[in-house]
């Protein structure tokens, strides 16, 4: 795309720690405090160039892309990005890779750059959950204060990723015979019921319930319930309309 472009120029910005990061994969678990990828999809190369230049001096780690297919075509990687994103391609439309990146890579954030923008296009973009639509020319401080906000909201996302994940391997953690008297339990069921419905002692429920709690780190019942109702167990979402705590 043809459009006319301010070069931005050198910028003394706070470097962020080195560290490495690879491409995710079923068994890699995402770092949310590796340095922060900027990728850049850009048909024209003296933008790509530029901005390339401005997130390398900045401490961020860019990579450009003349085409939106060959950028889709790169494995997610598992630390904090965002996208810095050409809405006109010659290959695919802007709005349909933002689409796309919503739906496959909830971890990266959008920032919209175009030489001809429009209201229309620049609301359903936001509507779509872009950072920021800036209009070329822009001003390198607008765009740095995108990309930092949206590195923000992918380390932000990583983290509550790492967490869920740490949370489902304690629960994985707990024996069937745990997992039962959890699901009593966050139901309101007292140790005697938990114990009759399973058809043990009330001092082994009183063993597992620990266990859970230890296992789990759960410090109280209600805080229990609410780990339950983290990893999405039937027992804590029915619990408004069918058991008293």
């Amino acid at each position: 795309m043809e459009a006319h472009y301010v070069p931005i120029a050198s910028m003394a910005e706070t470097v962020m720690p080195t560290a490495t990061c690879y491409p995710s994969q079923a068994t890699v678990r995402p770092t949310a405090g590796d340095t922060p990828f900027v990728f850049i999809v850009d048909d024209d190369v003296s933008v790509r160039e530029s901005i390339e230049l401005l997130v390398e001096e900045s401490g961020w780690r860019p990579e450009v892309f003349g085409s939106a297919l060959e950028f889709l075509a790169r494995p997610r990687p598992a630390c904090p990005s965002c996208l810095v994103l050409d809405i006109g391609l010659p290959d695919l439309d802007g709005l349909d890779v933002q689409s796309r990146i919503a739906s496959e890579r909830g971890e990266m954030p959008v920032i919209f750059v175009t030489g001809r923008g429009d209201v229309r296009t620049t609301v359903q973009a936001m509507k779509a959950g872009a950072v920021e639509f800036l209009t070329k020319p822009f001003s390198p401080q607008a765009l740095l204060e995108a990309i930092r906000n949206a590195v923000h909201r992918s380390r932000v996302f990583l983290e509550e990723k790492q967490s869920q994940m740490a949370l489902r391997d304690r629960y994985l953690s707990l024996s069937p015979r745990e997992r039962q008297v959890m699901e009593l339990v966050v139901c309101g069921h007292l140790n005697k019921q938990a114990a009759g419905a399973l058809g043990i002692s009330e001092i082994t429920v009183k063993a597992h319930r620990g266990r859970v709690m230890r296992k789990l780190e759960a410090r109280s019942l209600p805080e229990l319930v609410t780990i339950a109702l983290q990893l999405g167990l039937d027992s804590a979402r029915q619990l408004p309309r069918q058991c008293v705590l």
